[in-house]
């Protein structure tokens, strides 16, 4: 099936509306033959300036002025490219239960490596509870393919998720694997490049749902650095995997709700993740948002300043509150 086939046939299984739905998107009035008005996900919208005619699947925002039918919402929402945007709405419209017997599969493999629990003992991760909550795996590499497999998934199935690569090899070998909202995140043991996301992009915010609520956000960069706070007593944390938002991200931080955001990034030694969060702060400012940059410790990111730095949770509230005064 050719690209432009493939897309016509995920365009007719997925209807943009139950898309946006999914995406928390609320229309705010319905206006004549059936359409629909709502704030823009794409821009910091006020006021309804996004039209959706559900019949024809399609919408156009008058405020910046963007449109066209739910692959093209999906490459501006996510911040994606036509191929990863079809691969996002594959998981969305099935492929969910595939990577839900992956992750079983990793979680199964991670106690019967003990290089993989070593590695998590050094990132400081000793609560059974904490690994458990955040479905921890293990990727060893060569038996993903045949297990699911015998489950009665094709090649085909596995390939067009991204599990395995073209030459059917685990595309996640040798890592720890962390379960995301609609993807994966793989952590590298060796040599190889450390972040791994299979194809469609991050998604949004970690754990989100648990702390949308939150009136004061912490916001880390990696997944290790929510750990050790999670770890230390602090439940109002999410990560952003990584030093920039994307469009998703943004959208889940500028909702609308009251809230203070302590952006705790890493003190590199070339200042680049402070630079970062100050760059965040003020785009979060600029949306009415409170933000509050956190400096840690010289050549210490969260994770470190628990683990090696002697850190504890009271003197990370201590640094807190120094950055609110």
């Amino acid at each position: 099936m050719s690209a432009h086939a493939a897309a016509e046939l995920l365009k007719q299984q997925i209807p943009l509306l139950d898309y946006l739905v999914s995406q928390e998107w609320h229309p705010a009035r319905r206006i004549a033959r059936g359409r629909l008005m709502g704030l823009c996900p794409l821009h910091a919208d006020r006021r309804p300036s996004l039209l959706v005619d559900p019949g024809k699947s399609l919408f156009y925002c008058y405020g910046c002025g963007r449109g066209g039918d739910v692959i093209r919402f999906v490459e501006l929402f996510h911040g994606v490219r036509f191929g990863e945007a079809l691969a996002v709405l594959r998981r969305w419209s099935g492929v969910g239960s595939l990577l839900s017997d992956v992750v079983r599969f990793y979680q199964l493999q991670l106690q019967r490596h003990p290089e993989a629990v070593a590695y998590l003992a050094q990132r400081g991760m000793h609560q059974p509870e904490l690994v458990e909550r955040m479905r921890i795996g293990y990727a060893p590499g060569r038996c993903l393919r045949a297990h699911l497999m015998r489950m009665g998934y094709s090649l085909g199935d596995l390939q067009q998720a991204g599990v395995v690569t073209r030459e059917g090899l685990d595309t996640m070998a040798h890592r720890l694997i962390f379960p995301l909202e609609a993807n994966l995140y793989g952590r590298s043991l060796g040599q190889a490049s450390p972040h791994r996301f299979l194809p469609g992009g991050k998604g949004g915010l970690y754990d989100w749902q648990s702390v949308r609520n939150c009136h004061e956000l912490l916001l880390v960069e990696g997944l290790f650095d929510w750990a050790s706070l999670w770890q230390a007593g602090f439940r109002n944390v999410t990560c952003s995997l990584g030093t920039c938002l994307n469009a998703t991200q943004l959208h889940q931080l500028c909702d609308g709700a009251t809230r203070a955001v302590y952006l705790v990034f890493d003190s590199d030694a070339n200042g680049s993740g402070q630079r970062a969060a100050h760059q965040i702060a003020q785009r979060l400012c600029a949306r009415q948002v409170q933000a509050f940059p956190v400096q840690l410790p010289d050549g210490h990111d969260p994770n470190s300043f628990f683990v090696h730095g002697g850190g504890d949770a009271h003197q990370f509230q201590t640094l807190l509150e120094r950055a609110r005064s």
